[in-house]
């Protein structure tokens, strides 16, 4: 199927004329075969809410809690990396079923693709630090920097795991204050509770 085709099967979607649900199936399969889709996504049910997750064929790029519109989200990647990107669940079936198993307490370390691509400089080698965390540890703020290569940059290295794009799996609700608080978080200081007690941290 080519580009035009897909289009032209999006258009008929969205007159209403065929199974839309068929239809995205069929698009995201389409579009996979013909190296046309640069982003996939869907939403993942959570304890935390429903998450949006999307990927490249790189791998996991973004998981945004709904504090964020998915709108906004996604409009925001197609300006950042393409705009050919579609819902096609299949695609992230594996971030589903990690992400399932860590709520449900059977899973202590992701084993995902990431795309690191959202990041760069100081920010991606926090966030890379931040990653190996191991579950149920916690660091500070200065500790991330400094393992970073910037032991004075804590407030650097706090607002690097505030543009975090890759929440939960990339576990920066393990990263507190100096004093044991907990600091801040993107998707709220009640999830970030709700995940370090998943964790047996608090």
């Amino acid at each position: 199927m080519s580009e035009a085709q897909l289009k032209a099967a999006a258009r008929a979607a969205t007159a209403g004329e065929i199974d839309t649900a068929a239809l995205g199936a069929r698009l995201s399969e389409a579009a996979s075969a013909e190296g046309l889709l640069d982003l996939a996504y869907c939403e993942v049910d959570s304890p935390v809410g429903r998450l949006l997750a999307v990927a490249t064929p790189a791998g996991l790029v973004q998981l945004g809690y709904p504090t964020t519109p998915r709108d906004e989200m996604l409009s925001e990647l197609a300006r950042r990396i393409s705009p050919r990107l579609l819902e096609a669940p299949a695609r992230l079936d594996p971030v589903r079923r990690e992400l399932d198993e860590y709520f449900a307490g059977r899973r202590r370390e992701f084993d995902l693709d990431l795309d690191w691509q959202l990041t760069s400089g100081f920010t991606r080698k926090v966030l890379r630090e931040t990653a190996v965390i191991p579950f149920g540890e916690t660091r500070t703020y200065m500790q991330m920097a400094a393992s970073a290569g910037s032991p004075k940059a804590h407030r650097a290295a706090g607002s690097a795991l505030g543009a975090n794009p890759i929440p939960i799996v990339v576990p920066c609700h393990r990263v507190l204050r100096s004093g044991g608080g907990l600091g801040g978080y993107g998707g709220g200081l009640d999830v970030k509770r709700e995940l370090l007690e998943l964790e047996g941290v608090r």
